[in-house]
Order: C-alpha cells, then structure tokens, then sequence
C-alpha cells in the first residue's frame, strides 16, 4: 500500500517566493508580524525514539488465528513506524501448551518467538498467566480464562521461568536473548488480572527475577507492570479499597496528586529483599478509570507528561537509579471499545504526548498495533478497538501519528507550541513536525461513543504557524505531508463510503490506500538556506516537513 503523490493544494512555500496578505497601514505583512525565526545550525540535543521502542499485541495466540493477517500486520507496522519490540499477554496461557501434567513444551512458544524475530522485531516478554496446573485457585481474567489465582508457594512457577529461561538461550542465543526483556505479570493491582494482595505479587516478583538471573546475569527483568496511576488511595493497602475512589467533576481531576499503583513500595521491597530490578513498568493511561466502578473519564492534556515526570523523579531517587523505565501499556483510554481509537484527534495527542515527554522514559507503547485480535475486533470495519490498524489492516490515524514520529532525527532543535524540529545526525538532514491540538481543549481525547467524537471534532479553531528553518541545506528539497480530516483519515472515507460492514476485494484495497493517503507536496529552501513555513492548520491537523535530498 502506498501513499498516494499528487499534490492537493500549495502547503508551504520556499522563502522569497511566497505571497502573503497585502500591506497593512503601509508596512509589510512581516513587519507587523514578523516570522519565528530557527536556527537549524545550533548544537541539537540527542534524544531517542521512545515512542518506536515498543508497541503492543494482544494476546500471545492470537499469532496462530485462522484468518488473522498478525505477522503481515506486524511487518507493515515495523516498517512504516520502525517499532522494536513487541509485548503480548499470555506466553504461559494453557492455549500455548507450554506446561501439561508436569511436560514442558515449547513448540507453540518457539513458533510465536521465531515469527516476531522474522518481522525485524523482538520479544517483550511479559511472563503471564499461570498454567492451569500451577494456579491457586479458579479465578480467571478475559473471556479465554487465564488463571490469575497465584498458588501458595512459587516453586513450581520459579522452575518454569528457569526451564523457559533455559531453553531460550539453547534455541535464540546468549546474545539475543540478552537483548529481550522480561516483565513480570500484567496489572496485578486489578483483581481481575491477579487474584491475590499485593504482597503475594512482590513475593512472585523476586522468585521470578531470581530464577532468571540464576541462569543468565544478563537477562533484563522488571515490574510490577501495574495499571493506571490514581489520585487517591485505593491501591495503598494490599488489596485495591474501592470505597477510596474520589467522585468529583472532571475538572477536578487536576487537582488531584497522581501517583503511579505500588511503584514506591516495589522500589522499597526490591531494596530490602535484594530483588534484582532491571527496568520499572506501568500503564500511565491519561484517564482515571474505572470511576466509581463504571465509567472513566478523561484527565488532563499534560496527564501522560506529568505522570512520568513523578516516575523518573521516584526512580532517580530509589536504589535503583539507573533502572530504565517502560510504560508498557498507553493509549488516550484503556477502553477496548472508545471510538477516539479509530479518529482523527487521536493522532494529534500521540504526537503531543510524546513529544512533549521526551527524555523521561525509554519507552511509551501502544496498545496496539492491530485489533486482529480479540480485544479489538467488534463487530463493524471501525468498532473502537485499540489498534494503529483495523482487523483488515486498514491503518488508523493513529498509525500515521507513529510513521510521522518515526521519520523525526535524533537530534532536537526546537520543541515548542506545537513545533518540532529535529535534525538527523548521520546525514545533517532535517524533519519538522506541526500540529494544531485544540487550546481549548484541556483534557486527552475524551472517549466514548461516535457523538464524543463528532463533537470533539468540532472543537478548537483554525491556527496559522508561520516560522523560518534557517540555515538549512541550500536548495534541499522536503516533502510534505498533512493528515486532516479529509486525507489519511480512514474512519472518515469509511463513513463517507456508508459504512459498510464488509469491505473484500478492490473495494479493501482502495479503502486502504485511501487511509494511506495524506496530502503531499515537494519544496525547496531558498539558495540560501532558508525554507519559510506559513501555514493554518485546522485543528487536529498534523504535518510532516521531511527533508530529502
């Protein structure tokens, strides 16, 4: 699928050519409004992809579903928004028939393992659930039964992950398996992932870690993989204590102090119990939910940055200062079904969030990259579903959010009011993104059903951005992208087309060019290095300004 390369109206133009609005009391236009000038020469600041670090999967079987195009959705993703890692519930599910009346078998891991690896990724393992025959009890999470019931003690779970440990390296490699990383369970403050307290957890947590480096020292290990930061103290003790969840109007939610589930008593007990702890993981979803046992809501647009700003301080401080941090789980919501998953708003948040939250964490990833899967299919082409693509693998929005995060360098210049400007250090050249997030707007995409979505469209106002890269390649060339509501927007074409419920054939293939296709030009900078931007972004507009030649 390729984007379509015609041009559908002028975006940006080369500096000395460019037309502006006529003469105001006799004075140019720049006079009264002179441009923000950037220096493109200036010594940029290293920083790294954290939002192409990892995405999610879903469920670790879902791999082997009749019918699903998993791998040649991974492949497409890969390319096009450069992930590297991939994380996924359920490696020890009884589905994956790793552990039966006392038998390891790895046929099903090693199958699922080898098609990741194929896509150019890696494995970020998340060690979950218990085997049937492990587990302590019958309680179980989703509609496929994984047993989340811990038993009394971890000694048989302890020589599983050494097995499973062991036979990584045998069949991968010391060296590649090196490069994995291993996360101990998924949101065990929610009882409905872990049916045990919170001390139980950190007991499973150190045998876990123990029997890993027990075979390799290598091995990165971590947790405790829990949920959404909170502002009150439901999660203090060792079970969650719902009668302290704050009721309240949505703008009270700012002034609450939000705090990451376990993450400072996890600190504190690795600390005296000699725990080895690799990398800290959580889910900073930038809503607060469930609220009152029901319905979330939206929290504030700086949630997601103000969130690991707290966790980078607590862990600068912890024993564990150089221990990386993975938020293993984002999104605007953790709903598998919220429709701003499939719209157009969605992309211009990713892109803010992340940018706004560069160098607080090594990774922040999506959850994920398909709604193949059970979690995300639905019963219609656009269902809400968390995927960057749809179960046809029609990219989302959101999936451009991603490629055009991806395309930026490693190298910041600018990171302002919606600009962004980087530099790439291997070829000097450089990649800008724009984007209009509505001021008014003081929340993340609220989620919920089509008339949020409608609504919050209409939200915000036109905004012009006018600047000047200086300095830049003298007579380079940039090619210019714009996702809006009319070009790479899928879930719009979609509605525009009648809805349809099955889309097959030439009629699929056209629907996934469409959402492929955002608005394109070329432009050159000026013999002299100067290339001026003047452009009005309707709101939720992103725009990419990628140098390339």
């Amino acid at each position: 699928m390729e984007r379509r390369n015609f041009l559908k109206q002028a975006i940006v133009t080369a500096a000395g050519g460019v037309l502006l609005p006529g003469i105001v009391s006799g004075r140019s236009f720049w006079e009264e409004q002179p441009p923000l000038l950037i220096d493109t020469k200036i010594q940029g600041r290293t920083f790294s992809h954290f939002w192409s670090k990892c995405v999610g999967a879903g469920r670790a079987s879902e791999v082997f579903r009749p019918g699903c195009p998993w791998l040649e959705q991974l492949q497409f993703t890969k390319k096009h928004c450069g992930f590297e890692y991939c994380r996924f519930h359920g490696i020890f599910h009884d589905d994956m028939s790793v552990y039966q009346g006392g038998v390891y078998n790895w046929l099903r891991v090693d199958d699922l393992i080898n098609r990741i690896l194929k896509s150019g990724m890696k494995p970020f393992v998340e060690l979950s659930f218990f085997p049937k025959e492990m587990a302590g009890g019958a309680s179980t999470a989703f509609w496929w039964k994984a047993n989340v019931s811990p038993p009394a003690d971890f000694s048989k779970w302890s020589q599983l992950i050494t097995n499973f440990t062991k036979h990584c390296i045998e069949k991968f490699g010391q060296n590649e398996v090196s490069t994995w990383y291993f996360e101990v369970w998924n949101e065990p403050n929610q009882k409905g992932m872990w049916d045990g307290s919170k001390s139980q957890y950190f007991a499973m947590y150190k045998a876990t870690a123990q029997a890993l480096k027990a075979v390799s020292p290598q091995l990165r290990v971590g947790g405790p993989a829990t949920g959404n930061f909170v502002g009150d103290g439901r999660f203090d003790g060792e079970a969650e204590d719902k009668s302290k969840i704050l009721s309240g109007s949505t703008e009270d939610l700012d002034s609450l102090k939000w705090k990451g589930v376990w993450i400072e008593d996890f600190l504190e007990y690795c600390k005296r119990e000699q725990a080895p702890v690799d990398f800290i993981s959580t889910h900073p979803y930038p809503t607060d939910f469930p609220y009152n046992g029901t319905k979330g809501r939206s929290r504030g647009v700086d949630a997601t940055l103000k969130d690991l700003q707290w966790l980078r301080a607590v862990v600068d401080k912890s024993a564990f200062p150089k221990a990386e941090i993975h938020l293993t789980e984002w999104g605007t919501s953790s709903s598998g079904r919220d429709a701003m998953h499939d719209a157009l708003p969605t992309a211009a948040y990713i892109v803010k969030a992340n940018v706004d939250s560069i160098g607080l964490a090594d990774s922040l990833s999506y959850w994920s990259f398909t709604d193949c899967g059970e979690q995300g299919a639905g019963g219609q082409a656009f269902s809400g579903g968390y995927g960057l693509l749809n179960y046809q693998g029609i990219p989302k929005p959101s999936f451009h959010a991603y490629r055009m995060l991806h395309a930026l360098g490693d190298e910041l210049l600018y990171n302002k009011d919606g600009i962004v400007v980087t530099r790439h250090k291997s070829t000097q050249k450089l990649t800008a993104l724009v984007y209009n997030y509505p001021a008014g707007l003081k929340t993340s995409p609220p989620f919920g059903a089509d008339d949020v979505v409608a609504s919050t469209l209409k939200l915000g106002e036109p905004r012009d951005f006018t600047f000047k890269l200086m300095n830049t390649n003298k007579d380079a060339t940039f090619n210019v992208e714009i996702l809006d509501k009319e070009n790479g927007n899928a879930l719009n074409a979609w509605k525009e087309g009648g809805n349809p419920e099955a889309l097959t054939g030439e009629p699929l293939k056209t629907m996934q060019k469409m959402a492929m296709a955002v608005r394109e030009e070329q432009v050159l900078s000026s013999n002299a290095g100067v290339l001026l931007i003047s452009k009005t972004l309707q709101p939720w507009d992103v725009m990419l300004i990628d140098e390339t030649h």
